[in-house]
Parts: C-alpha cells; structure tokens; sequence
C-alpha cells in the first residue's frame, strides 16, 4: 500500500512541480528571467567521470586495475545502435520527444507497475537519471525529486540529446562496482562493448533496472527473464523480427567474470605506497607535514588521501618499472627456497642503468593485505653494512688501497669490545682479507678511525628511514647493531652506488598520466654523488672477493662482474646477501617476523645459505 502510495505521491508532485515553475517563469519575468534564475542556481559543469586506474609494468602491460569505481568511458560511436535502443525502449520511448520530464511516462510506469510484482517501467527519463547519476544523490525524498527536475531542465538546455544518451550509458550502474556499459561487457563477458552479441547487450542492458534483483551472479534466471523481456520489446516495435528475437533469446547466456587484476601485489602494493609519496611530493603536502603536529598533522593526511582518491578516480595510467621476469624470480625464489620452513624473507631488486625498483618480494606466500616486508620490514642489518660505513667511507678520507693493513686482532672503544665471528684474533690482514673474511674487529677499527661523525656523512645519503641519532653513538652500528634497522629496498638502494659512486633514489613509478598520454606526475630526483670513483672501484674489488673467496660463496655465478656481502645478527635472527652484477643490484633478508625467545632462531639454516640461494635464484 504504502508503494502504491509513493507513486500516486510522485504522480501528483512532479507534473505540479513543473507546472509551478513555468508558473514561476510567467510571474517572474517582471524580475528576473526564469531561464537565468535557473542557470545561476543550477551549475551544470563539464562533466569528468570517475573511471578506473591502471597500473603498468615496464612492457606497458597491465597488471592492475584500480576500481574506484570500475568504469571505463567510451566514446557512443562504439557502443552499438541495438544496446541504445535497448535502453531508450525499456528505460525512455519518448527521450528524443521530450524536454528532461515525461508526464505521460510518470502515469504509464504507474500502471504498469501497479500490475505487476516488479517495477517493469521507470518514471524517471534517461536525462533525469543523468541528472541523479552525476550530480544528485540516490535519497527518495521529494527534495531530490524536485532537484531532479531543475537538473534535467539544465542538462537539456547545455547537451545535445545524443550527448545525454552517451553519458547515461557511461554512468548507469550494473552491480558489483561496474559501471557503465563497456566496464559491464568487459566484467561480465570479458568481450569490448562493441563486440557484444546481441543476446549479450539484451543481458547487459537488465541490469540497470534493478541491480540487485537482476544480479547475473546471484540471481542469474531473473536476470535472464528480464532480457527476454526487453527482447520481445525490440520485435514489437519492429526493431528485429520475431524470428531473430526467438534466435537470441535461445542463444546461451555463458558468464566469463572479469577478477580484478592484480598480478604482482608484493610490487603494487609498494606502488600504491610510492604513488601517494609522488602526490605528496608534487603538490607540497610534504612541506605542509613538516612542522605540523596533533589535529593539524591529521587534517593535511586527511587532505591528501582525498587528492589521491581524486586522481585515481579521474583515470590514470601509473607507470611503473615492474619487470615481470625477475619479479617472478625475486617471489619464487623467496617462496621455493623458504618452503617448508617457519622463517620468512624478503628482495628487492634495482636496475643499474635505471636506477629503478624492477622487482619486490613483500614475504613467503604474500598477499596485498599482509605487511610488506620489502619496505616496511625493518632489521638489523649485520656486516651488509661494512661496506657502507667502514670500509668505503675509510678508503674515500684515506685514499686507502685494497692491499692497506689493518688489525684484526682485540679491539676495545669506549667500554666496547667487538669480537669476530669465529672468536679467534688475525693479526694484520689487507682490507680486501678483512671485508672478504668480514672480520669485525677490523671494520670497527675503521670506523673510529674515520670518525663516527664522518662516517655517517656517507650514509646520510642514503636517507634510511629508520636510522636514529642516538645510532651514531655506538660502535655496534659499524657491525650493523642498529636500535631499529633498514629494509630490503633502502639496502639494495644503497648498494646501487658501489655502480659508479652515484646514487639516485630508485622508484617503482617512472610517470603516471592520463589516458592520451600526458605526463601529470613524475619525479624529479638528481643524482648524488657518494664515492669517488676511485673508490667505488676498489669497493667493487673487495664485493667480488667477498663473492668467490670469502663468506657469500654459495651466491657465486659465472658472469661478468658479481660482488656483494653478507651479513648475520646477533643470535642468527637475520640472515642477509646484499651485492651487484653488471645489470642489477639486489637484497635479500631471511629470518622471523618475531622472536619470542633467545633460541629462537635461524642459527639452523646458516649452513644452508637460503639468502645467498634466493639471491642467486633472482640475479642469475
């Protein structure tokens, strides 16, 4: 009773609401013009609709699909004559006759209705829907309504009829956040709009009435009795013979769903961290959240989540530099070698040339919803962090070769006293011996000889994340001991400048543009020079002997050039490889996410080597 009485209410109040404002044109033209009052009020901007995003890899395929929400614009000339006029016979008969409000289909869709347990026939216009779709909202309240009305008037004043057509078939909704008619074809058939059959366009085209009710997923035989009623719509109108309606209401309906794309989650979800640090950096959020704090700090994020959310929404293609083939090695290598075992890992690989991030493991068996630990998992790095800061800072304020002397036997500084890893004292070794074998007592001689200060001038560079002050002030940072750590990514990163003694921050996002190509954000880094290039020469020649005579043997490889460095916790709680060859520098790290005694540990698979293996697996 209560519908029945909705729609008498609809009845009554739209045709008054219309007669009241030609009413209200006659009256007031004596002030001001009808027309212009409705124009100052009711804004009918160029419209932009939101559409999905993409993400692409190095190849320029796609590998994600943003929804938000799922739509892909298409232009009317490709959507096909027989879908538009499946919608303008069951949605508006009258739509090329009318000026945004059809009277007549208000009392027509009320009978119709009133027979029938389904609402056969809508009451608003394809116009009034555009309205609803793009600048209203869904309420059912008379406000709306009549809001409804002033819009349509406006829509039809500013666009051609074709033009409201073409953007009612781009907004309407087909459930499941599909929107539009070529996302439906492409979601529902996984088949272009335009190559649709017509039994498929018939399918398609009963959604809208009802999303819910004619959910093709859920409620697949409305769904289909729905098309066959908008099919013997077309053969009584004339449209198609009787004959070729009973052909396509007898062709099978076969749903090929589209799963949301989403190829490389360990890397796109790196992306998608990267794309809201471009946004940032772009357009001076970065700057504002300097100095901001407490409801200020929050109200700047809040600003540019909503300018993320915008920018994807408008449509963009986010170029990344994912290189399919090693991020295939760097998630199988992790998942392979760790198989079977409770100890988990991470990669992260760099191109040379580039300098940017192709490939992320995120952990063993990673999913976009879990912690990343490619970049947010943060360790103790061990001696990986020798070469960073001991021995080539050392070289590049001394000058000092590869064959100098230094003493790796006792070593006390300020209360601590570092010790080798086999316990044993060497007496005086080359540098070369001494990074080879990764004596500690030798590399924490180094540092204080440098200078602490100095020493992390060098590594300041590098901007770790999470490198704290009060990690200057001990000399177990120069073995790695650092209160938090660094993560995979900042690791490779900062190996890079071992190439030629430069470092350019990498990224995973080359540009993002639109859909015609042109470029919106991209990033603007410059390289900083770290080493001398004398330096980086002779660090490249200790990597190397590192690789084929001392500790990360099982990494070695024939290849051109093939350098790096190992490194172990204290208690074995991380087992790292860090190191170059011509083409790519890479990081691996293997451990537990948590310890919850002192035995627990990985002490067991340090003969095993599955860093070094995971490496290998990724760079060979």
């Amino acid at each position: 009773m209560r519908t029945v009485l909705g729609y008498v209410l609809i009845i009554l109040l739209v045709p008054l609401s219309v007669l009241t404002f030609y009413y209200a044109d006659a009256e007031a033209g004596k002030v001001q013009n009808f027309d212009s009052y409705v124009e100052e009020k009711i804004v009918i901007n160029e419209v932009d609709l939101p559409q999905a995003s993409k993400i692409k890899d190095t190849n320029g395929n796609v590998y994600v699909e943003l929804h938000q929400p799922n739509r892909i614009v298409v232009e009317g000339d490709k959507i096909p004559a027989f879908l538009k006029e499946l919608f303008l016979q069951s949605e508006d008969q009258h739509f090329y006759e009318h000026s945004g409000v059809d009277a007549a289909a208000v009392i027509r869709a009320f009978m119709v209705n009133a027979q029938s347990d389904e609402i056969e026939q809508g009451a608003s216009t394809i116009t009034q829907q555009v309205a609803r779709n793009i600048y209203l909202t869904q309420d059912r309240t008379l406000a709306r309504k009549i809001a409804e009305v002033l819009y349509s008037y406006q829509i039809e004043k500013k666009l051609e009829k074709d033009e409201i057509l073409d953007l009612y078939l781009n907004v309407i909704f087909f459930n499941h956040n599909v929107y539009g008619v070529e996302a439906a074809a492409q979601y529902y058939f996984q088949t272009p709009v335009d190559k649709l059959s017509k039994a498929q366009m018939a399918f398609i085209a009963a959604i809208p009435n009802n999303p819910s009710l004619y959910d093709p997923q859920k409620r697949f035989e409305n769904t289909k009795k729905r098309q066959e009623r908008l099919i013997d719509i077309m053969a009584r109108e004339e449209f198609i013979t009787s004959e070729e309606a009973e052909q396509i209401k007898n062709e099978k309906i076969t749903l090929n769903i589209r799963q949301r794309l989403d190829k490389y989650p360990d890397y796109s979800t790196y992306a998608m961290t990267e794309f809201r640090k471009l946004i940032s950096e772009s357009e001076g959020f970065d700057q504002q959240l300097i100095n901001a704090e407490g409801d200020a700090r929050d109200a700047i994020q809040e600003k540019l989540s909503a300018r993320v959310a915008e920018v994807l929404s408008s449509g963009v293609i986010i170029h990344t530099a994912l290189d399919p083939s090693i991020q295939a090695k760097a998630v199988g290598g992790v998942n392979n070698v760790l198989a079977g075992s409770t100890v988990q890992g991470s990669a992260a690989v760099i191109g040379n040339q580039s300098r940017d991030i192709v490939a992320l493991s995120g952990g063993k068996k990673y999913n976009n919803t879990q912690f990343n630990r490619a970049y947010q998992g943060y360790r103790q790095p061990g001696s990986t962090i020798k070469p960073l800061l001991d021995y080539a800072p050392y070289m590049d304020t001394f000058g000092a070769g590869v064959n100098d002397l230094v003493s790796a036997d006792k070593f006390c500084y300020q209360g601590d006293c570092p010790q080798n890893y086999s316990e044993k004292e060497y007496g005086m070794v080359t540098l070369k011996e001494a990074l080879t074998k990764s004596h500690n007592t030798a590399a924490a001689r180094l540092y204080v000889r440098t200078g602490m200060e100095r020493s992390f001038s060098y590594l300041d560079k590098f901007e770790f994340d999470r490198i704290l002050e009060s990690d200057r002030e001990h000399l177990s940072s120069s073995l790695g001991g650092f209160e938090v750590g660094v993560s995979s990514l900042e690791m490779a990163s900062a190996y890079t400048s071992f190439i030629d003694g430069t470092y350019t921050k990498p990224h995973a996002i080359k540009r993002v543009t639109d859909f015609e190509g042109n470029t919106l954000f991209t990033w603007n880094e410059e390289p900083v020079r770290v080493w001398s290039t004398a330096t980086s020469y002779k660090m490249r020649d200790m990597l190397t002997s590192v690789v084929k005579n001392g500790t990360g043997k099982k990494a070695n490889f024939a290849t051109s050039y093939i350098g790096g460095k190992t490194g172990t916790t204290n208690n074995y709680r991380d087992l790292w490889f860090v190191g170059l060859t011509e083409g790519y520098t890479a990081a691996v790290w293997t451990g537990k996410d948590k310890y919850e005694e002192e035995w627990d540990n990985i002490r067991y698979m340090e003969k095993y080597a599955p860093h070094q293996l995971i490496w290998r697996r990724i760079m060979q």
